[in-house]
C-alpha cells in the first residue's frame, strides 16, 4: 500500500494534534468544558465516556463541525480552532460518524472514490473534458481507492450500491471513505455499534492495521471496553463534559473515579480487559 498522500514534520511519539482548554456550550447545557488534549503522532486514542459526556462533541469540534466557545485547536501548529471542515480535511483529519453518512445510491468505488476529493487538483474544464492532467489524476486516485478496497476486503462488492449492503459492510464503507483521503489524523465515532462481534474484530484489525501500516493517528470512540482496553495505546476518560482521567488502558482501567463516572465496578473492569 503506498505511503499516505499528507505530509507531515511531526515525529513519531510528538504531540500532533493539541486541543487546548475548549469548551462548548449549547444553551445552558455544558456539552464540554475546558477540555484539553494532547494527541501524540501514531498513537490510537481511545475516549470514553457515559452518554452524553460530550465525547462526539469534542470530536466535531476537531473537525470543524462545531466551533469551540473557547481554547484552540492546533493540528501540527497550525490553528484550526475556526477553520472550514473542508479546510481541516485538507490539512489532513478525516472523520466517521454515528449515523452512517453514505450516498446509497451511489456505489461502494464511488463513495470511496469521494474520499479522495481533497486531493484532486485538475480544474474544472479539464475535469469535465476528461483529458490530460485530469485523466491522470482520475486514473491516480483511482488506483489508490482499489488499494483500500482491498485493504478492507470490499473487491467482491466494489460495483454494488451501498444502499442495499449490510449494516456492517456499510459501516465498513465509511472507514473507507475516511482511510481515502490519507488523513493524519482518522477521528473514528463509534465505528463498531451495532455490530456482532466478529464485524467488531474485523473493524479493530483493520484500525490497528491503518495505525501500523500506515502511521495514521486514530482517536476513537467506542463503547465496548474490551475493544477499547485491547486496542488503544492510551485511554482519555470524559464524565459530563470534563476529562476525568487521561492515561495508559491499565491505569484508566484503576482510576477511582473512572471507575464510579462510568465503568462500574473493579470486577466489571476486570472483566472488560480479558
Amino acid at each position: 500500500m503506498t505511503a499516505a498522500a499528507h505530509k507531515t514534520s511531526v515525529e513519531p511519539g510528538q504531540v500532533q494534534l493539541a486541543v487546548d482548554a475548549v469548551s462548548r456550550y449549547f444553551g445552558g447545557v455544558r456539552a464540554v468544558e475546558n477540555v484539553s488534549l494532547d494527541v501524540r503522532r501514531g498513537e490510537v486514542l481511545s475516549v470514553i465516556g457515559p452518554n452524553g459526556a460530550g465525547k462526539t462533541t469534542l470530536l466535531n469540534m476537531i473537525s470543524g463541525f462545531f466551533h469551540p466557545g473557547g481554547g484552540s485547536i492546533a493540528l501540527e501548529g497550525i490553528d484550526i480552532t475556526r477553520a472550514a471542515p473542508a479546510r481541516i480535511a485538507a490539512l489532513g483529519i478525516a472523520r466517521t460518524f454515528q449515523n452512517i453518512a453514505l450516498f446509497s445510491g451511489l456505489t461502494v468505488l464511488d463513495n470511496i472514490m469521494l474520499g479522495r476529493h481533497v486531493h484532486m487538483r485538475a480544474g474544472v474544464l479539464a475535469s469535465c473534458l476528461y483529458w490530460g492532467p485530469a485523466r491522470r489524476e482520475e486514473i491516480a486516485h483511482r488506483a489508490r481507492a482499489e488499494e483500500v478496497l482491498e485493504f478492507l476486503q470490499l473487491q467482491d462488492i466494489r460495483k454494488q450500491a451501498t444502499g442495499a449492503l449490510a449494516y456492517g459492510l456499510r459501516k465498513r464503507v465509511e472507514l473507507g471513505r475516511a482511510l481515502a483521503l490519507d488523513p493524519k489524523v482518522l477521528l473514528l465515532d463509534e465505528p463498531m455499534a451495532g455490530m456482532n462481534q466478529e464485524e467488531k474484530q474485523d473493524v479493530a484489525r483493520y484500525i490497528l492495521d491503518a495505525n501500523r501500516q500506515w502511521g495514521t493517528t486514530i482517536i476513537l470512540i467506542e463503547h465496548d471496553m474490551a475493544v477499547v482496553m485491547d486496542i488503544s495505546d492510551r485511554v482519555a476518560v470524559f464524565d459530563r463534559g470534563r476529562k476525568i482521567a487521561d492515561g495508559s488502558p491499565s491505569d484508566v482501567q484503576g482510576d477511582p473515579d473512572v471507575i464510579r463516572a462510568y465503568l462500574g465496578t473493579t470486577r466489571t473492569m476486570r472483566k472488560a480487559a480479558e
